[in-house]
């Protein structure tokens, strides 16, 4: 038999939970996000299909998605039912013969042992729906990458199978922020360098790419370009390496000293979940975004790793001073992170 990796994914699975809770929105255009009232600041965290047809994705403010789509129907986040939805799929994915990385509450990998991978990933999908009503789509590929990126051809509620023989041919005529691991920054500074698609990042010379990109980083684009991934699918759990806390404002923060009030309150925050975590923290980094929405981060390395409150804020307070511009502010964000065990 051959080791194949599926990825699992859930399909548009904040909103699917919210419809089960509440048939009648089967159909509509449903956004989730913030409290769940589209007057207020806050951001989409997920879409409805219907709705996203119509524009709407996570990321988007409220306020706009509440302009173009009037007509949406805008829920806030429950995360508990959305933790407890997850928890059941991933036991469902536990009871097969397979190694299960989770990745988060709507993904997963999946290492399998088998010579007919699309019957697995279609026992993957009835059980699955059994266990829980959700639907999710089965990417199949002969490494984590190509599974990842599977996916997204067999949406909504498919399989797709994507490997090396066929990767080519699927990719290597798109963009190259269509691969996993590649945003529109980075693709950009591709683009710059005359690379335009997958095809020509997998032809490019790594060298090259190492003088603009870094000698770690431009080979790998290189090899992302080619589809190759040597990771292992791990049933390791995941342990995060930070937490963070963020709030944004109804009205912008125009005082600096009230800016400089609330950092050290969401601090406290962040210091109390640390203490929980029980892991040292060895920087503290502050995110400040400015009104309209453009953001900016800082951040400050204490000076030996620690898990008491009073250096935390201290660093967070040390991390805004860092910031020129003393513009209005909508948001602030603190994250710890933690000391690596490496290190």
């Amino acid at each position: 038999m051959t080791r194949w990796v599926l990825h699992v994914d859930l399909d548009q699975f904040v909103a699917a939970v919210e419809v089960l809770r509440r048939p009648e929105l089967r159909g509509r255009p449903v956004v989730v996000g913030g409290d769940g009232d589209p007057t207020k600041r806050g951001v989409v965290s997920t879409a409805s299909y219907e709705a996203r047809e119509r524009g709407v994705h996570s990321g988007l403010p409220l306020r706009i998605a509440a302009r173009k789509i009037p007509d949406a129907v805008f829920l806030a986040v429950d995360r508990d039912a959305y933790e407890a939805a997850s928890d059941d799929v991933m036991a469902t994915l536990r009871g097969f013969d397979a190694v299960v990385e989770v990745l988060g509450w709507d993904e997963a990998f999946l290492g399998v042992d088998t010579d007919d991978p699309e019957a697995v990933a279609r026992e993957i999908q009835d059980r699955v729906l059994a266990a829980t009503r959700l639907h999710c789509t089965v990417g199949i590929g002969d490494n984590k990458l190509r599974a990842k990126l599977a996916t997204g051809f067999g949406k909504p509620a498919g399989v797709f199978r994507l490997t090396g023989d066929t990767w080519f041919e699927v990719l290597g005529d798109r963009p190259t922020d269509a691969l996993w691991g590649i945003g529109s920054r980075t693709a950009k500074k591709l683009l710059a360098e005359g690379v335009r698609t997958v095809g020509e990042l997998a032809a490019a010379d790594p060298a090259e790419l190492a003088a603009r990109f870094g000698p770690a980083t431009g080979p790998w684009l290189v090899r992302l370009g080619r589809g190759e991934d040597h990771s292992p699918v791990d049933d390791a759990p995941y342990v995060p390496r930070s937490r963070s806390r963020e709030t944004t404002f109804q009205q912008d923060l125009d005082d600096w000293e009230e800016v400089g009030r609330e950092v050290s309150v969401l601090a406290r925050r962040v210091a109390d979940d640390v203490a929980d975590d029980g892991r040292a923290v060895a920087r503290v980094v502050v995110k400040v975004r400015y009104a309209p929405f453009l953001t900016h981060t800082h951040g400050y390395a204490l000076p030996a790793p620690t898990r008491e409150p009073a250096p935390i804020g201290d660093a967070a307070l040390a991390a805004l001073a860092l910031f020129a511009e003393r513009r209005p502010v909508r948001l602030l964000g603190v994250r710890a992170e933690f000391e690596r065990e490496d290190s």
